[in-house]
Order: structure tokens, then sequence, then C-alpha cells
């Protein structure tokens, strides 16, 4: 489990001013647990991840991995403790000039364990990441992909309880993204990992993440498990996640809400609506996604026509939502929203 309690981080500028890049960041992953960090350019992410990384020491705040407070140590205790975090580059970082297997036997090299360890680590990692046959290929050999499972064995080399993954899919091509999410979930539950997976891309979080930090001017902005951001109605990255495009044609006769769902909801929820309140149901829009490895979640814009809007009984509607599990938010005027919450 990694804590990060507080967490601030400034700079000085050359004419002695200090710039705030984050303020008061607190997130917790516990073990086999994926949470990704997603924000804008300039959010914060990348000066987050060199402070979980204690690549930048914090202003303020604690980082701490199974409880151990590392963010106050230095010299050679803190390098003997940041091994409890393995880092996954954006670029596989390899040198070049060595295999595979050299490239994963860096970091025990460093430390002096003997080769007949180092040997055995390798091949265990190797296997781990599904490239057995590839030990004594250079990156140049090998595709970018398996560059990064390189680079993600080479991360695990020291046994770490905290994988920090760092935009470690951009620039791959998509199935060589696939791959690199699949081995990371199941590293994840080999190795009873921690797993912060910084990223830009929000299809990388729809595949993989337990939990999402949305950062926005170093500061976070919303938080929490992605079934339940994607089960709320007014959460931004649950948007996000299930983007829903739509064209506002619609006219004064129907009141319009936006439906959030999950899979527990029954797919004939059209019908069952329309004979509950005895109105037209039109689908003016949807989409469904598949979030995680199981669970599926949707949006979708519906019109429930009436003759006259000014006499509909709201709470009617929402009772009727609730019973087959469907989250609302009224689009017509927001005296809707203030007349009842769904």
């Amino acid at each position: 489990m990694i804590e990060i309690k507080n967490l601030s981080k400034s700079y000085v500028r050359p004419d002695g001013s200090s710039v705030s890049v984050l303020k008061d960041i607190s997130l917790t992953v516990p073990d086999r647990s994926i949470t990704a960090v997603v924000g804008p350019s300039g959010a914060g992410k990348s000066t987050l991840s060199k402070c979980i990384s204690l690549l930048e020491r914090p202003s303020e705040g604690s980082i701490l991995v199974n409880g151990k407070d590392l963010s106050n140590l230095s010299g050679e205790n803190l390098r003997k403790e940041r091994r409890a975090i393995g880092t996954i580059f954006q670029s596989s970082a390899l040198l070049h000039r060595k295999t595979a297997a050299q490239n994963i036997a860096l970091p025990l090299e460093y430390l002096g364990v003997v080769k007949s360890d180092i040997d055995r680590r390798v091949k265990e990692l190797l296997e781990a990441v599904s490239l057995s046959d590839r030990g004594n290929y250079y990156p140049s050999q090998l595709s970018g992909g398996q560059q990064q499972r390189v680079g993600i064995a080479r991360a695990l080399a020291l046994h770490p309880q905290v994988l920090l993954s760092d935009e470690a899919t951009s620039g791959l091509d998509p199935q060589s993204t696939q791959t690199i999410l699949r081995l990371l979930r199941k590293l994840r539950d080999e190795f009873d990992l921690s797993i912060i997976l910084i990223t830009h891309e929000m299809d990388v979080v729809r595949n993989i993440a337990d939990s999402i930090a949305a950062i926005r001017d170093g500061v976070i902005v919303e938080q929490g498990r992605v079934q339940d951001l994607v089960s709320n109605p007014n959460s931004q990255i649950g948007r996000q996640l299930i983007s829903l495009k739509v064209a506002d044609a619609f006219n004064n006769r129907h009141l319009v809400a936006e439906l959030t769902y999950g899979d527990n909801v029954p797919s004939d929820w059209s019908q069952i609506l329309s004979r509950q309140l005895n109105v037209n149901v039109h689908l003016l829009g949807a989409n469904i996604e598949q979030i995680g490895e199981k669970s599926f979640y949707g949006r979708a814009l519906v019109g429930f026509e009436f003759l006259d809007l000014n006499h509909v009984d709201i709470l009617v509607i929402s009772k009727a939502l609730q019973l087959i599990g469907l989250h609302a938010e009224f689009k017509n005027d927001t005296d809707f929203n203030r007349r009842v919450a769904v």
C-alpha cells in the first residue's frame, strides 16, 4: 500500500518568488489495486510522479509505503527504502548496448547481488513479461511494446511493493497498449502490487483502473472508485469515461433526462419506463462502455413525451427510475434538478 498525505510541492523562481505546483494532494492505493491519475497538460502529473518516486522531495506532506514514511529519509536510508517503488517510464529507457536480460539485471548488479541470484531473478521476470525467448535480444531487435515489457521487468527487479507507471503506454500502438495493460493487471495480482498509473489516455483508464484521481492546477478535483464515478451523473470524469455525443434536438413537449446505468439494469428499461409512466420514451442518444474486466456502464439521453410539462409529476418519474437502478439528471430546466435528486 502507498499513502500520499497532504503532499505539496513548490519551486523557487530565479527572482526569489515561489510557485506552487502541487497543493495538498492526498491519495491512497491499497495492495492489488490500480489507481489512475489523470489531468490535462500542466496539471502537475509529472511533478507528482517525481515526488512519488522521490526524485523530487515534496515541500510538505508524506509518502508512506506500507506505513513507512519515505519522504523524511535521506542518503543511504532513502536509497534503500526507495527500492519499494519501481518506475516505468514513458520510453523504456533501455541501454541499447545491453541485451534485454542485461538491462533487467542492472539494478541487481548495482546492489552487488551474486550472479546466480541475478540469473534466477532475470529468468523469472522474463517469464513474467512473456519474453523468455528474447533475453539475448538487443533493444533494436525488439518492438516498442516488447521494449516496454523489458522496462517493466527491470522496474520489478528489486521486488517493489509499488509500481509507478508514468505514461507507460503513450506512443504505443493499440495492440501493444492492450498487451501492456493486460500485463500490468496480471502483475498486480501476481506480485500484490499497488500500481499508480499516470496517464492522459481515458481508454487506458477504462480498461485497467480500479480508482481515479483527477488533478487540475495542482489540486485533486475529483477522485473515487471507477464504478462510483461512472454511475454518478454529476461526475466529470464519469462523463469522460462514458462520453455521450448527441444533438439537443427536442421540443418543449419532452422532459429530457440524461440517465446513467450499470449492468444491473434490465436491457428493456425504456419499455419498462414507457409502460409504468404511460408515456412515449424516446432514445435521443446512448453510449455504453466496458469498465475493467467485467462491468458495463452506460449513459443515455432520453425524452419523456408529455402534452404539458407544467403538469409533470417529477416524483413519480424519479421513483420509477430509481426502482430499475437508473440515475438521472434532468436537462430542460435546473428547476427539475432542484425538485428532485435522483
